[in-house]
C-alpha cells in the first residue's frame, strides 16, 4: 500500500488530506483506528526519536508527543519510590519499555493529557496496561505482543489508534514538503548524536559522569525532534522540561525550567501527602496538583474548592517553601539546539539544579556564558552542531 486517505489535514476544512509513498509501499500498518494527519506527523518525528535514543543509549525508549514536539522522552531505567509515587504506579507491573513510557508521560503530565506514544521496542503487556489508563490518541511501535495488542484495542471504545512501523525503513537522503504551493527540498537531518558529541569541554570543571552523559544525550535528542528554538532539561534518564517553540532562547529557557521545577516540587512532601478524595479522576487530580504547586494554589484551597479534590484542607506550599526545596536540587543536564547568546540563560537553569550543559557554541559571547558556569561550578561541552527542527 502506497497511499492512505485520512479524514481531513491539520483542521477539518483542509480535504482532501493523506499520506503516500512516491515510490514503493508505506512502512507502517495501522492496526487500529484511524489515525489522522497530526496523529501522523507526530507518530513519524516520535518514532525517529525513540529509534535514535534506543541506538544511542542501548535502553529501551519513549516518548509522549503533543503538536509535533516531545512533552517528555525517556530511557528505561528503574524507577524508585517517590517516582513510583508522583508518577502513580505503586503496586503495578513495571518492565524496562513500561518504565520508558511511564517516565515520559510523567514529564510533564500536563502536556502530555492526549498525547500520541512512541516506542522502541514491541509493545509488551505492561505497557499496554499503563497506557491503556491515560488519556492518549494512539501509539506507534515496531510490533506488539498480542496480549497487549488486545489490551489497545480495548481502549476508547475500540478506536485507539494503533500503529506498526517497520524498524528497518530508511527514507531517502533528501526530503522535501510544501509551503504556499512552493516546494522546499533538504537533505535529512542524519547527524548522530552520541557520546563522544561531548567530549569537548569549555568549562573549568571537567567532571561529567557517566549519567550525565546519557542525560545530555537524551536532552539533544530530544532537541533534535522538538519545534525549534528549544530547549531541554534532563535528569535521572529522562526530560523534566523541555520548552519548545520559542522564538527567544531565554524564554525556552524559562519555559522549560518552570517544567522542570514543578516535575521536582510534585516530589515535596506536601504535595505526596495531599489528602485527594478517591474519585478524583487521574487528569483532575494532575491539573489539581499544578494548580497547588503554582501561585495560583488559592484556586483550590479556598474555601467552597478544596472539598471538591481533598478530604481535608491541606497546607500551603509556601514560595520559600519552594525556593528552599529547589535549592537543595543539583545534577540536572540541559540541551540547547543552538547556542547561548547571553549569560542570563545560564543564570536560569542554575535555578532549576542544573549542573550539565551541551550547546553548539559560536556565540560572540561565548566567554560570557563560560564565565557564569565556572562562577557555578557547571560543567559545558560544546556540540559545534546546531539542531533545529520545523
Amino acid at each position: 500500500m502506497n497511499e492512505l486517505f485520512l479524514k481531513y489535514g491539520c483542521n477539518p476544512n483542509q480535504t482532501p488530506s493523506r499520506i503516500f509513498m512516491e515510490n514503493g509501499d508505506l512502512p507502517i500498518e495501522v492496526l487500529n483506528g484511524r489515525p489522522g494527519f497530526i496523529n501522523f506527523l507526530d507518530a513519524f518525528n516520535s518514532w525517529q526519536l525513540v529509534r535514535e535514543l534506543k541506538e544511542a543509549t542501548g535502553l529501551p525508549a519513549a516518548t509522549s508527543f503533543k503538536h509535533v514536539s516531545p512533552a517528555g522522552a525517556a530511557v528505561g531505567l528503574p524507577l524508585d519510590e517517590v517516582l513510583e509515587k508522583i508518577y502513580f504506579v505503586e503496586g503495578v507491573e513495571v518492565t524496562p519499555l513500561a518504565a520508558a513510557y511511564i517516565r515520559a508521560r510523567g514529564a510533564d503530565r500536563m502536556s502530555s493529557f492526549g498525547d500520541w506514544i512512541a516506542l522502541s521496542d514491541v509493545c509488551d503487556k505492561a505497557t499496554a496496561q499503563y497506557i491503556q489508563r491515560e488519556v492518549s490518541d494512539g501509539v506507534i511501535a515496531p510490533g506488539y505482543e498480542p496480549e497487549a495488542l488486545e489490551i489497545l484495542k480495548s481502549k476508547r471504545k475500540g478506536t485507539y489508534n494503533i500503529v506498526a512501523i517497520d524498524p528497518n525503513y530508511r527514507p531517502e537522503p533528501i526530503e522535501r514538503k510544501q509551503v504556499y504551493g512552493i516546494t522546499f527540498e533538504q537533505g535529512r537531518n542524519e547527524f548522530k548524536i552520541d557520546m563522544d558529541l561531548l567530549n569537548e569541554i569549555v568549562t573549568e570543571n571537567k567532571d561529567m559522569p557517566e549519567s550525565a552523559k546519557i542525560d545530555l544525550i537524551i536532552s539533544l535528542i530530544t532537541l533534535k525532534y522538538t519545534q525549534s528554538n528549544s530547549v531541554c532539561y534532563a535528569y535521572g534518564g529522562q526530560t523534566i522540561g523541555v520548552g519548545a517553540g520559542q522564538q527567544s532562547r531565554i524564554h525556552c529557557t524559562r519555559l522549560a525550567g518552570n517544567k522542570a521545577d514543578i516535575w521536582w516540587l510534585r516530589q515535596h512532601e506536601k504535595v505526596l501527602t495531599l489528602p485527594f478524595r478517591p474519585d478524583v479522576r487521574r487528569p483532575d487530580r494532575d491539573n489539581t496538583i499544578d494548580v497547588y504547586i503554582s501561585e495560583e494554589h488559592d484556586d483550590v484551597l479556598r474555601d467552597g474548592m478544596w472539598q471538591q479534590f481533598f478530604t481535608e484542607k491541606p497546607e500551603v506550599l509556601t514560595q520559600e517553601e519552594k525556593a528552599a526545596y529547589l535549592a537543595t536540587k543539583t545534577g540536572v543536564s540541559l540541551g540547547s539546539d543552538a547556542f547561548f547568546p547571553f549569560g542570563d540563560n545560564i543564570e536560569r537553569a542554575h535555578k532549576s539544579g542544573v549542573s550539565y550543559i551541551a550547546e553548539p557554541g559560536g556565540s560572540v559571547r561565548d566567554d560570557n556564558v563560560i564565565e557564569v558556569c565556572n562562577r557555578y561550578g557547571m560543567v559545558m561541552a560544546f556540540t559545534h552542531m546546531r539542531l533545529f527542527h520545523h
